[in-house]
């Protein structure tokens, strides 16, 4: 398979500039190119810059708002509600992040919730924001249903992706993202449009029996992580998402891909202020311990130990070396899209 390789800030001007061409304000803009290229860079590639065709697919269609304010709805003590009024969930997610952490300057806590948003892109942005101001960053999302509730086949709950982010001193941080199914939909639709097979495990087809078959998984469900654990786990966040904003119930957030109305995600984002629990310096030097201590530990084959976030970190740094690898199949769906548009294609 082709690859090519582009400069980070390439990636950034080309998804800034196709945004803009289609009505998004530039600020607005810079904040959605940014959350698609933390994507690539961490090659987390479902939720990159392959991502811009359905967002523009979607201002397309009328079924989400290219620029609509994002409302406070209820703001009191340590918490907020806001309403993105169907605008970007990256957007909407950026601004309730940075408010959840204000909060916590404040209460040692803050708790901000979003309804009536969109697909928000890569979870861990929004929990590493707070690794910026020395806090632990929690973020979780509802998402369109993928899931077969445990020993059923019919889909109803979401991939409902959870981070945290773990600030340290010396180690990169700790980071866990992970979707309560084993893999995020997004992996499937880039296997399905880059012709690849998925692992067995991954989903099932419509009669609920395993495929390695992208397109039937797109048909069917996705696999729980740990059974009855991760539907319970996805459940919960549905509940926080959905039902604690008013927003939507469960089994009513619209695919990203279907256009006959408002997806009505809901997103939920906490940040703790270790400075209000103990010295922020001993608790970062004490995580570096608990990193090493692990990494320490023999393998089961030889190879090395990785902690949670690392492998993404290290692509990151490799990638801003390097150039994100982009597939051909991509380039060209993007290209496509800017010639739509009148903007720069991209150029390897």
């Amino acid at each position: 398979m082709t690859k090519h390789y582009f400069p980070v800030e390439t990636l950034r001007q080309f998804a800034q500039e196709v945004l803009v061409k289609v009505g998004v304000e530039s600020e607005s803009a810079a904040i959605i190119a940014e959350t698609l290229v933390v994507g690539d860079l961490r090659e987390v590639k479902s939720h990159g810059i392959v991502r811009l065709p359905t967002y523009v697919g979607r201002i397309e269609a009328g079924v989400m708002s290219a620029n609509a304010p994002v409302k406070t709805l209820m703001d009191n003590g340590a918490v907020a509600l806001m309403d993105a009024n169907n605008s970007f969930g990256q957007v909407a997610g950026h601004h309730a992040m940075k408010l959840a952490m204000q909060k916590a300057k404040d209460f040692g806590c803050g708790m901000v919730a979003v309804k009536n948003s969109n697909h928000f892109g890569i979870t861990a942005y929004y929990s590493m924001l707070a690794l910026e101001e020395d806090m632990v960053g929690i973020v979780c999302t509802n998402a369109s249903p993928a899931m077969a509730p445990f020993r059923t086949k019919t889909p109803l709950l979401g991939t409902n992706p959870i981070s945290f982010a773990v600030p340290a001193n010396e180690c990169p941080p700790i980071v866990l993202d992970m979707s309560t199914t084993v893999t995020a939909r997004g992996r499937i639709r880039y296997a399905a449009l880059t012709g690849d097979e998925i692992p067995l495990g991954w989903a099932l087809d419509k009669d609920g029996k395993p495929t390695t078959d992208p397109h039937a998984a797109l048909e069917g469900s996705l696999e729980a992580i740990g059974g009855v654990k991760g539907f319970g786990l996805s459940l919960i966040v549905d509940i926080l998402c959905g039902i604690l904003t008013a927003n939507t119930m469960t089994g009513t957030v619209k695919n990203i891909t279907d256009y006959s109305g408002p997806s009505k995600t809901g997103h939920f984002f906490m940040a703790l202020d270790i400075a209000k629990f103990d010295d922020v310096n001993i608790f970062k030097n004490r995580v570096d311990e608990v990193i090493k201590k692990i990494k320490a530990l023999p393998s089961v084959d030889g190879g090395p130990v990785f902690m949670l976030g690392e492998i993404e970190h290290n692509n990151t740094q490799k990638n801003l070396q390097n150039g994100v690898p982009l597939d051909e199949e991509v380039v060209q769906q993007l290209n496509e899209l800017a010639k739509k548009y009148g903007a720069s294609e991209l150029k390897a």
